[in-house]
């Protein structure tokens, strides 16, 4: 099968709101889609129509072959979905929350409580194992949610922001698990409103904003759609960004990005000549830079480039939250 999943010109509606305005999805096996958004682009709808927990308006989508619509109960059996929040039970223990879950899912107890050791397992949660889950921390519990979401082993994986909330070190974690996720021959769709975290784990990436696929390709081609390379100067002074700044919009023929907490001013410059006569400006100025550098431009300036605002502000209205906080089992 070329692709596990595939939507074409999803359309979903809430009062006033277009949450989804013709949505193209697609992921092959054995790969991660990064769905890149600020809160309100669609990127959680977007997932509730994957997971059969909302009905499209218009549109069609199918995962493993099956249509989300005409068959539902059979995309279940497919998926996992792990929502923004843990949704185990905090009172039982680690161990507990999963043979329940195999339980639900018709496991006898036996294969329930042999399936659950392997997951404790490969989750590294073995030693926490008989501890309640209100004692452990972020990080394990991210862990142990997504240990809930394989109990049936699904073939697609949606995570919708999964490491919302969680420290660095719980972050990279989390990252980590993805990716032996995938090396097992998971098909994941991730859904995040941080960069560098689809940087690290997509193989491709969709752009949403305002319910719409703004651009979708590999990080490197979404960074190739700008075309330019970006400048970036750092001064040591505060004082002088708003100089530097004036600086490089004059030999940039652009208005730079100005940083006054970090004095860090960025510009993309169509030719990396240009370089040299920063070099001779900030001299002639008597700036010295402590950072004076040419670099592909960061996903951050993609998502500015193509949309008009970072992805962090949140310009679109909320979607609803998941149906069910947590995992579709």
């Amino acid at each position: 099968m070329e692709y596990l999943i595939r939507a074409e010109g999803l359309r979903k509606r809430f009062g006033e709101t277009l949450a989804l305005d013709g949505v193209d999805l697609a992921a092959r096996p054995g790969t991660v889609l990064g769905v890149l958004g600020p809160n309100g682009a669609g990127k959680t709808t977007a997932v509730r129509v994957l997971a059969t927990l909302l009905r499209p308006d218009a549109g069609r989508a199918e995962v493993c072959g099956y249509d989300v619509v005409r068959d539902p109960a059979r995309v279940r059996a497919m998926i996992g979905l792990t929502g923004q929040y843990a949704s185990v039970d905090e009172e039982l223990t680690g161990a507990e929350n999963l043979v329940m879950i195999a339980r639900l899912l018709d496991s006898g107890r036996t294969a329930a409580r042999a399936r659950a050791r392997v997951l404790l397992e490969r989750f590294r949660l073995t030693e926490a194992a008989g501890r309640a889950v209100k004692t452990y921390s972020g990080g394990m519990r991210r862990r142990l949610d997504l240990a809930a979401s394989l109990v049936g082993r699904p073939r697609v994986i949606y995570l919708d922001e999964p490491t919302t909330g969680l420290d660095p070190r719980a972050r990279n974690e989390v990252w980590q698990t993805v990716r032996e996720l995938v090396d097992d021959g998971a098909t994941v769709l991730l859904t995040t409103q941080y960069l560098e975290e689809a940087e690290a784990l997509a193989d491709r990436i969709a752009v949403f904003d305002h319910g719409r696929v703004v651009a979708e390709g590999t990080s490197a081609e979404l960074k190739s759609r700008i075309g330019l390379q970006t400048l970036a100067v750092r001064v040591a002074e505060p004082y002088r960004v708003d100089q530097l700044g004036a600086i490089v919009a004059d030999l940039t023929g652009r208005r730079p990005e100005v940083n006054e907490s970090t004095g860090l001013v960025t510009a993309p410059v169509p030719d990396p000549g240009v370089l040299a006569e920063v070099v001779r400006r900030l001299d002639e100025a008597a700036i010295v830079p402590v950072e004076l550098a040419l670099r592909m431009p960061s996903l951050d300036e993609v998502f500015l480039t193509l949309t008009g605002h970072r992805a962090e502000e949140a310009e679109g209205a909320e979607e609803p939250a998941l149906l069910a906080e947590g995992s579709v089992r």
